[in-house]
């Protein structure tokens, strides 16, 4: 059984940062590719940020192009997901999500473990 666990989430002003981690139980962490997906309120699920495997690949919404770094410590079962020049648009529940292939996709229905989700709000 592979777990998900977020954290990092919270209350930031407009321009601000956050690093969001996720926590993967299992030992085969190293063989998903990971991704991050966000969801407004009224809005559906989108991606963010992708990662391949070995971290040598990563994908990125244009709409935080730029912003946001994805990242991921095999070592650790952590993947991260840095967001700077933080803008209201941005609030959401956050998810990372697992992929059971070595390359990250960005449709939601590549992804066959999810986490619970921690809250980003970012003020104006």
């Amino acid at each position: 059984q592979v777990q998900l666990v977020e954290s990092g989430g919270g209350l930031v002003q407009a321009g601000g940062s956050l690093r969001l981690s996720c926590a993967v139980s299992g030992r085969t962490f190293s063989s998903y590719a990971m991704g991050w997906f966000r969801q407004a309120p009224g809005k559906e699920r989108e991606f963010v940020a992708g990662i391949s495997w070995s971290g040598g690949n990563t994908y990125y919404a244009d709409s935080v192009k730029g912003r946001f770094t994805i990242s991921r410590d095999n070592a650790k079962n952590t993947v991260y997901l840095q967001m700077n020049s933080l803008k209201p648009e941005d609030t959401a529940v956050y998810y990372c999500a697992a992929a059971r292939a070595p390359t990250a996709t960005m449709r939601a229905e590549g992804y066959v473990y999810w986490g619970q989700g921690t809250q980003v709000t970012v003020s104006s």
